[in-house]
């Protein structure tokens, strides 16, 4: 039998108000916050991009991770919260909402690092460039996606992925890209999707980068102070966070090799890391999908933590683009977001294995999620119109998950920071207010 779930708000801020009352507790349980006052100045900022992730994220993943608290929390990162409208629409796309952070400017959905009146802006790699600091993109999609292309190039429409990756080879303030999107680089002659038969990797190369495209590649690299690098670790997007994957790094690994590189420059650096594919998963409403890959950015989050909390002069801010999926939670001892660490699979992926009749339909979502499903359950996901779509809700629904939406929503969004302008952050603030925190504490 479903259970039917309430849509619930989950945390509510207001301002002047720097944690939610569950904070609080955590931050009296554990001792003072462990957030030091560094001044205003930061050498480096690690900005940390968890894509679609708001609080019901946030509280479902603290039920998942069950032993200790998520590392956000541990450390008594939370701000406040902020507004994701974009210029033209209350609902943002993740174009409009990456350029606002890169830039500090709204702009229309679907535009990159462009005015509503089609001028380019200048973002704050450029800003970092033109101090002196290097500069690092990592990402789990492809790495000429909306989020990070936001961050160093300008075009009217976010879907020009050729021109992107022809602006961040050409970037005089790239330093670093580590990602998905091999094909965007190459000709089709050689396995690529290039229209304009260029070869990006060997342009790349004779500018000086050091192409790297295995995991193997990115582990045996050392880092070198005085070399760029191009990391392109799948044709497109890099596979979903379910287990261990011996062809490509994970974001915690790349996200290593980024703070590896860069912290070497004398002059400090800027580096975003983005947890794309949790977007991915709150549009097709699959809760352990989300699960999974926040907790693959939260190992990316800790690495960034222990860097700052050693080096004393990094700057982390965390905080999603938006909201995807509209995620509520309300868990019991029969259905939490525990019951989702045993799933092996994304919806999407099981709904690949199942055969046209569904003969195996019990078999293979069985094996795949450790989770028994009744007859009702399997002939709801056989005679809907998006088997997919049924399976996840079903799947969410026995880990205490609801989701109201397979879109963005206008949902505020949560904000961590940690170390030097940290409270910059504090309160109810808009998109653009994120940029000019970090641009007040890099770049002052």
């Amino acid at each position: 039998m479903k259970k039917n779930l309430p849509v619930l708000v989950t945390t509510a801020l207001v301002v002047g108000l720097t944690v939610s009352p569950f904070q609080k507790a955590v931050a009296s349980d554990a001792g003072e916050s462990t957030t030091p006052d560094h001044g205003s100045h930061a050498k480096n900022v690690i900005f940390l991009i968890p894509d679609g992730f708001s609080t019901g994220y946030a509280d479902s993943y603290r039920h998942f991770k069950q032993e200790g608290l998520p590392v956000w929390e541990e450390k008594d990162m939370l701000r406040g919260m902020v507004a994701t409208h974009s210029a033209d629409s209350k609902i943002t796309d993740s174009a409009a909402a990456g350029t606002a952070l890169a830039t500090g400017t709204k702009t229309n959905n679907g535009m990159l690092g462009i005015s509503p009146e089609g001028e380019d802006l200048e973002t704050i790699v450029d800003l970092a460039g033109q101090a002196g600091k290097k500069n690092g993109l990592v990402a789990t999609s492809t790495i000429n996606h909306a989020t990070p292309a936001a961050f160093a190039a300008s075009v009217e429409g976010r879907s020009d992925y050729e021109e992107i990756a022809n602006q961040f080879i050409n970037h005089e303030s790239i330093d670093l890209l580590l990602g998905g999107g091999r094909e965007q680089y190459l000709p089709p002659e050689e396995g690529g999707i290039r229209e304009d038969g260029a070869n990006l990797i060997t342009e790349a190369e004779e500018q000086g980068f050091t192409y790297l495209e295995t995991k193997r590649d990115l582990l045996h690299e050392e880092a070198k102070d005085d070399a760029k690098y191009l990391g392109l670790f799948a044709d497109d997007e890099l596979m979903p966070s379910f287990g261990i994957n011996t062809i490509e790094p994970s974001l915690g690994q790349m996200t290593s090799f980024a703070i590896d590189h860069l912290s070497q420059a004398d002059e400090g650096f800027f580096l975003m890391v983005e947890g794309s594919q949790i977007d991915w998963a709150g549009h097709d409403n699959d809760a352990a999908y989300a699960m999974k890959d926040t907790e693959a950015f939260e190992e990316a989050v800790a690495l960034s933590m222990d860097f700052a909390e050693k080096d004393g002069e990094t700057l982390i801010v965390m905080v999603g683009d938006h909201d995807t999926g509209g995620l509520s939670i309300q868990p019991d001892d029969d259905y939490n977001p525990a019951n989702l660490h045993n799933v092996k699979a994304t919806g999407e992926q099981m709904m690949q294995k199942v055969d046209h009749s569904f003969s195996n339909l019990e078999e293979v979502v069985t094996e795949n999620t450790s989770m028994s499903f009744t007859e009702d359950e399997l002939t709801t996901i056989k005679e809907s119109d998006d088997p997919k779509l049924a399976l996840n809700t079903i799947v969410s629904e026995k880990a205490g998950m609801a989701w109201t939406s397979t879109d963005h929503t206008a949902i505020d969004v949560p904000i961590y920071a940690y170390g030097p302008h940290a409270e910059a952050f504090n309160g109810n603030i808009d998109n653009t207010d994120v940029f000019k925190g970090i641009k007040e504490a890099l770049i002052n």
